[in-house]
């Protein structure tokens, strides 16, 4: 009952998170704070009342449109929404399932990483929708998200590291420092990976192909997921972006523009979050099967 309870709890927090999330991706890109003014209709003005606030059941008592000037409203915001609360209680849903005479240092680590997990899905949900919407990555989210990512990292190996005999503040600090270098490691080869493609790009069509954008938000998936959880998120994002490659295809073929293809920009930071979070949460047993398929 309790991991019911906190799995309904967690995924209506979500739903609230995500509601403040849809005001960030309004605003954040026109500059605007996203505290002032009050939450109010993009055509029209008019200031939204409470019951016009509530996260997703407004948009679908509105039928989608603003009450007064009947503006389009959009899909981004509830299933922005809906992600964030659905990620959220898949989270907390996993951490629920533990055994309850674990000492209490495993459960404190199993807390972090439930909350830095929840952290992560909403950082790639936002960086998502900003680059499908708008082919902006900014760095003042990747860069604080890829400190952020090592920070916790660090502190979850700390917290982990006192399990297996009393505490020794030596022992302690060197399980930290040889996950610091890891981790600066996994982000260095994370970034040089996406840093290679864009300069084989260059010397074969003498244009820019990915963004510096893409380099950084790699870096931040592997300070939070590691090198291998980067690698399984950067393998979803590249086959979810040759499939998107190869609809946009067809589609263009069809109307007969397929001399527009070659100058058709694809969000691949959209792609990559995608696969960052199906690693984070369910990149040990996706690599596990992978591992017993391939014989290691």
């Amino acid at each position: 009952m309790i991991r019911i309870l906190g799995t309904i709890f967690a995924g209506l927090l979500g739903l609230a998170f995500g509601s403040f999330l849809n005001v960030c991706l309004s605003r954040w890109p026109e500059g605007e704070s996203v505290v002032q003014p009050r939450s109010h209709c993009r055509q029209c003005g008019r200031t939204l009342t409470w019951w016009e606030n509530v996260p997703l059941v407004s948009w679908l008592a509105l039928r989608g449109r603003c009450r007064t000037c009947r503006a389009w409203i959009g899909w981004r915001y509830p299933l922005v929404e809906l992600a964030v609360g659905v990620l959220w209680a898949i989270s907390v849903w996993h951490f629920s399932d533990y055994d309850p005479e674990l000492p209490p240092i495993a459960i404190y680590a199993g807390l972090i990483a439930v909350f830095g997990g929840m952290l992560l899905c909403w950082l790639l949900v936002a960086l998502a929708i900003l680059d499908l919407e708008n082919l902006w990555l900014p760095n003042w989210l990747t860069i604080p998200g890829t400190v952020t990512g090592f920070l916790f990292v660090l502190l979850r190996t700390g917290l982990e590291s006192l399990l297996p005999t009393p505490y020794r503040a030596q022992a302690t600090l060197r399980a930290i420092g040889r996950s610091g270098l890891y981790e600066l490691l996994a982000i260095l080869a994370a970034t040089g990976l996406i840093l290679l493609i864009r300069w084989l790009y260059w010397l074969v069509r003498h244009r820019e192909g990915i963004g510096l954008g893409d380099a950084k938000l790699m870096a931040l998936l592997a300070a939070w997921l590691g090198l291998p959880g980067a690698l399984l998120a950067f393998w979803i994002g590249i086959m979810l972006g040759a499939l998107a490659a190869v609809v946009l295809l067809v589609i263009l073929s069809a109307r007969r523009e397929s001399e527009s293809w070659a100058m058709s920009k694809l969000p691949l930071g959209t792609f990559l979050c995608i696969g960052g979070i199906v690693s984070s949460l369910w990149g040990q047993p996706i690599l596990a099967v992978y591992l017993r398929w391939a014989g290691l």
